[in-house]
């Protein structure tokens, strides 16, 4: 990728992106640039990726040829004034909630810009996210934004009317699968496991379901039909789950998180 980035913001997922990027030779070091408030942040993203570090947003956007806001939604106000106009980078907002028509007004101009909405599992590569573009961002810029999520993990395009129910399922999705392992390894404790044995075993299954579904190639269903003998104990189990309605908790939290999502938006 022939293009010089500057992360404006340089928290987890910054990072997860820049070390995606390096990683996988998408660029050099010396085409990154981040900034942030704290000195000894920069201090360490510069010790170990040797990128170009500052605390001057402006300076750092105008040598640019990608911008990525990655920072929190209170704080886009004030990041984008900071920055100098017109600005002829594309712009990548991964701030969750933060529509492209207000970054495109508050910028002014014509600004390219195209939104995304990773998740945290992009801290290990194994990132979900879907992107859409503003009035003003083109074909290229789509490609461009996607080459630089796909560094750390798999991208999909979106209108961005769909945005939060990308929040919903895939945004806030890691908290599901988090919350089912909790609640599996407290289950195998009052089971008499010890806690290190359950959670060993919990991660593992969890771990291993998703590697399965992902490289398999079939459908979920088909892979728990697979699993469920007439009779066996995985059938005894599921019968509790459908019994007690699960998909349908699944389905009213993903709405309430969507519902909310679209709230903090202003949708």
């Amino acid at each position: 990728m022939n293009k010089t980035i500057a992360f404006i913001g340089a928290g987890n997922m910054a990072e997860a992106l820049i070390r995606g990027l390096l990683s996988a030779k998408t660029v050099k070091p010396e085409q990154i640039a981040a900034t942030d408030v704290r000195p000894e942040r920069l201090e360490q993203l510069h010790r170990t990726y040797g990128i170009h570090t500052s605390a001057d947003n402006a300076k750092a956007a105008a040598k640019a040829d990608v911008i990525v806001l990655a920072v929190k939604p209170q704080q886009m106000t004030n990041v984008l004034s900071s920055l100098h106009f017109p600005l002829p980078a594309l712009v990548v907002s991964i701030a969750a909630g933060v529509p492209t028509a207000r970054i495109e007004r508050e910028l002014g101009g014509e600004p390219r810009v195209v939104r995304t909405m990773p998740n945290t599992p992009a801290l290990v590569g194994a990132g979900a996210a879907a992107l859409c573009r503003g009035r003003f961002a083109t074909e290229a810029d789509l490609v461009a934004a996607e080459t630089i999520l796909g560094a750390v993990g798999v991208v999909v395009r979106t209108d961005e009317q769909h945005l939060d129910a990308v929040t919903a399922l895939s945004g806030s999705g890691p908290a599901y699968i988090f919350y089912m392992a909790e609640a599996m390894i407290a289950a195998g404790v009052e089971a008499g496991l010890s806690e290190d044995v359950a959670k060993r075993l919990a991660v593992q299954t969890v771990f291993g379901a998703g590697k399965l579904l992902a490289e398999s190639g079939e459908l979920p269903q088909e892979l728990r039909r697979k699993v469920t003998s007439p009779g066996g104990t995985t059938e005894a189990a599921l019968k509790v789950k459908m019994e007690r309605g699960f998909a349908k908790i699944v389905a009213e939290a993903i709405h309430a998180a969507a519902r909310r999502s679209r709230e903090l938006s202003g949708n």
